[in-house]
Parts: C-alpha cells; sequence; structure tokens
C-alpha cells in the first residue's frame, strides 16, 4: 500500500492579477523526502511555502498536508525562516525561542503541563546539540547558534514536513552545513518530508532527493542531474546558460540578462561571466 504523500500539489496555480507564477504544479512529497525550490526572484518559491502554511490561498488546484487540506496552525508542519540577526538587548534566551514553538503555535494554553512542556523543548534543544548556549541571551548568539535554535524550534511539534524558507542565507559555509545537516538528519530519523527554499543548492547538494525549479511561470521538476543542466535551464530561461561541475560544485556560466536572473548582476558587471548557481 502506496504512503500517502506528506505535502500533495495537484493542478496548483497562482496568479496576482494579470501575473501568473505558475500553473498546472503536480508534485507530492513522500515521507522523508528532501526537495529543494530554486528560482530566481520573483518566482514563487516563498509563496509556495506560504500556500503550504494557510497563509495565501490557490488561484486554483489543491494543497494537502498529510492527506488533509493545508490550514494555517498546521501542527504537522514545522516551519524555519530565514536567518536574521537578533537585537542583543532582546530579553530572550535560546530556550525562551524555542518555546515559542510550543506556546505560540502547537498547544498553546492548553498543552498538558509546565514540566512536560520543558520536557518537549528540552528535548528539540538536544537534537539539534545547543544545550550549551540554550540559556544565554539569543541577542548574544551567533547567526549559527540562533539558526540551530530556530531549527529546534521547528522541530518541538514532531512535524511531518519541514517547510525552511532560505534557511541557510547569511551564514558562513561552516555553519551552512552544520544547519544543513541537522535538517537531513532529522529527516532521515523521523521520515520527515522536507521543502528547502534556497538561492544556494551546493550545500545541499548532496542531501537532495528533487528539484523543483521555477522560472517566469515555468517549471521542472526531477532529479538534480535531470534539473540542474545546461539544457534544461537554458529552456527555462529562454536564454542560453550553461551548468558546469568543477570539484562536486555546480557553475553556472550565463550571458546577458542571465546573469540578472540568476542572481549576479550585483556583483558581475561583464557581458559574460560565471558564478556557482544562486537564483
Amino acid at each position: 500500500m502506496t504512503a500517502t504523500p506528506t505535502v500533495s500539489l495537484q493542478g496548483a496555480e497562482l496568479s496576482y492579477g494579470t501575473r501568473t507564477l505558475w500553473s498546472g504544479l503536480d508534485l507530492d512529497v513522500a515521507p522523508g523526502e528532501f526537495v529543494a525550490v530554486l528560482g530566481p526572484n520573483g518566482s514563487g518559491k516563498t509563496s509556495l511555502l506560504k500556500i503550504l502554511l494557510g497563509q495565501v490561498p490557490l488561484t486554483s488546484g489543491s494543497a494537502r498536508i498529510v492527506g488533509e487540506p493545508v490550514r494555517a496552525g498546521n501542527p504537522h508542519i514545522g516551519y524555519i525562516p530565514q536567518q536574521k540577526t537578533m537585537d542583543e538587548g532582546l530579553p530572550l534566551r535560546g530556550r525562551d525561542l524555542v518555546g515559542l514553538g510550543v506556546d505560540g503555535h502547537r498547544w498553546g494554553l492548553g498543552f498538558r503541563s509546565r514540566r512536560t512542556r520543558n520536557a518537549v523543548v528540552d528535548a528539540a534543544i538536544a537534537e539539534v546539540g545547543a544545550q550549551a548556549y540554550a540559556d544565554a541571551p539569543i541577542g548574544a548568539l551567533s547567526g549559527g547558534e540562533q539558526q540551530r535554535l530556530r531549527v529546534a524550534q521547528a522541530l518541538v511539534g514532531d512535524p511531518a514536513v519541514l517547510l525552511c524558507d532560505e534557511p541557510l542565507l547569511s551564514l558562513d559555509l561552516a555553519n551552512q552545513q552544520r544547519v544543513a545537516g541537522l535538517i537531513d538528519a532529522r529527516r532521515r530519523s523521523h521520515d520527515t518530508a522536507v521543502l528547502f527554499v534556497t538561492h544556494e543548492i551546493n550545500p545541499i547538494l548532496p542531501l537532495v532527493d528533487r528539484v523543483l525549479y521555477l522560472v517566469d511561470g515555468r517549471f521542472r521538476i526531477g532529479t538534480a542531474a535531470e534539473v540542474m543542466t545546461s539544457e534544461v535551464l537554458s529552456e527555462l530561461y529562454r536564454t542560453e546558460v550553461e551548468v558546469l561541475k568543477v570539484r562536486d560544485r555546480l557553475v553556472v556560466v550565463g550571458t546577458g540578462d542571465a546573469i540578472d536572473a540568476l542572481g549576479g548582476a550585483g556583483e558581475l558587471s561583464t557581458d559574460c561571466a560565471h558564478h556557482e548557481v544562486h537564483e
């Protein structure tokens, strides 16, 4: 008997006014599957997560989590936001941040007991290895430490799916690898599905089962080897794009407007340049 997909989109369309971000999107994410969501800014990647979070309605089609229609406050979902630096004067400890995943989203005032609640928080902190700074002021922690605690916050409800919105943004390479490793370890140990929106596929390339690549109303779904090719990206971007593999990292070579579309315009001003895979 086939397991119910953790995430299921059928004939999904999202439009704003006369602009259609994507339509006819069919995607089933199996328990324990790791799917990277890629594409340029404005292609609807974060909007896809908002649909699954019950914050934005589809224009047409359906979206389900563990067989049920999407809704706000779904306990089957763990959400990991972008890394954002917190004010050093913020009167919040690491464990308080994790506890918000219990108090503000999961069981609220009906949670069984303070002791049980604290045990759940402690278990999540231990799962991500953050015990050493769980009682430190959140504003005094490094970006990597803060993001590790956000992962713990997303795990307190034992979610069936983790929705990750640029969780590696602004982190150095070592912390990117640590945070990605925590997410990967969770999905392998608990069969948790992962939808991972990112600008940079290289830190998670060894972990990814499939890629959903969105570009200007078009999309392609498949393994990284199937999607991250010169032919597929050239078709999606409607301009010549070349994908190279250098030391186990993917590098995109584009020209003209393709550089803008793939995310290098701020750093590259020549007509022909190369960079690692970004949006």
